[in-house]
């Protein structure tokens, strides 16, 4: 990298410039790098003397970058994330005290959460972060090490997964709604009831029109009820007796077995589909993100949570 080293004399002068030509003001930051304003002045003179030219134009109490520094600063604005990632990724993956693990809220409020005692009385030296989101991240460019993926190997080309549970789903209602309303007979009953449904907008999910169908009511008509895109909620407004829900085996099963839910009809709907603990292809998983992976994977299959 001489030619670098003769380009550029410090790399520092290109986060000092990222950063003023992000916020488009020096004070601003100096504050977010620890440096004085007189100091990221000083450090973008310098890089412009290098480079031969203007990367910004100064006028009164503002700065603006120039076409040549706009050009530049996209380029090393995406230079420096793509090293931030890797950086990130680095630290998580060969031995660093934390691991994140992406993951939906429905799968961290009711599988992870239940489980992080026994979590940290399995794994005391790491320190697991939960990162949720409405929709799947990539794993690879967020500089995520693990991350929790429905469905089967071929719908994740780009991750090696290890499957945790399989996609099971029964029909849950809480003591309360059943009290008030009875149980249903059968399952073509069900559309007599007051059903929730679970409008997911990024991920596919078994809606109750398929789930009838699995269960041999055919040509029901489509059943009417509350709707809500976020299954936590769906959950909770079971639990408050609103109606009647799928209920995907890996997270209710617990719930069914505390007796805060009722499971509903023998029958259940296996998708032939699971549940991963999935990471990125291309990475190699050493440290402690194996051991959390070989955790994920190993717990629904090794005992439930307590209830």
């Amino acid at each position: 990298m001489d030619s670098f080293r003769h380009l550029l004399r410090s790399a520092n002068g290109l986060v000092v410039f990222e950063a003023a030509g992000r916020l488009v003001n020096f004070t601003a930051a100096g504050k977010e790098l620890g440096m004085s304003q007189a100091a990221v002045s000083l450090a973008v003179r310098r890089l412009e003397e290098q480079l031969g030219t203007r990367l910004f134009v100064r006028r009164h109490r503002r700065v603006e970058l120039t076409e040549p520094g706009a050009r530049f600063f996209a380029d090393v604005s995406l230079g420096l994330s793509h090293i931030q990632k890797s950086a990130q990724w680095l630290r998580t993956s060969t031995g660093g005290d934390h691991v994140t693990l992406s993951a939906s809220t429905a799968f961290a409020a009711l599988w992870m959460v239940p489980r992080l005692q026994q979590f940290r009385q399995d794994l005391p030296g790491i320190d697991l972060r939960i990162q949720t989101s409405d929709r799947d991240l990539d794993l690879a460019a967020e500089g995520l090490p693990l991350g929790i993926r429905g469905g089967r190997a071929q719908d994740w080309p780009q991750y090696c997964l290890l499957p945790m549970a399989p996609e099971e789903i029964y029909p849950v209602c809480s003591p309360a709604y059943l009290k008030n309303s009875g149980v249903p007979a059968t399952a073509g009953d069900l559309v007599e009831h007051r059903l929730i449904h679970l409008d997911e907008p990024h991920r596919p999910a078994v809606t109750w029109p398929e789930w009838l169908a699995s269960a041999g009511v055919d040509g029901a008509p489509a059943p009417r009820g509350l709707r809500i895109n976020d299954y936590v909620s769906v959950i909770q407004s079971v639990m408050e007796g609103q109606g009647i829900a799928l209920g995907w085996a890996h997270l209710v099963d617990r719930l069914v077995g505390t007796g805060a839910l009722v499971r509903l009809t023998d029958h259940v709907h296996r998708t032939g589909k699971s549940f991963n603990v999935s990471w990125p292809r291309n990475q190699d998983i050493v440290g402690n993100v194996a051991l959390v992976r070989d955790w994920l994977a190993d717990q629904q299959t090794s005992r439930e949570p307590p209830g």
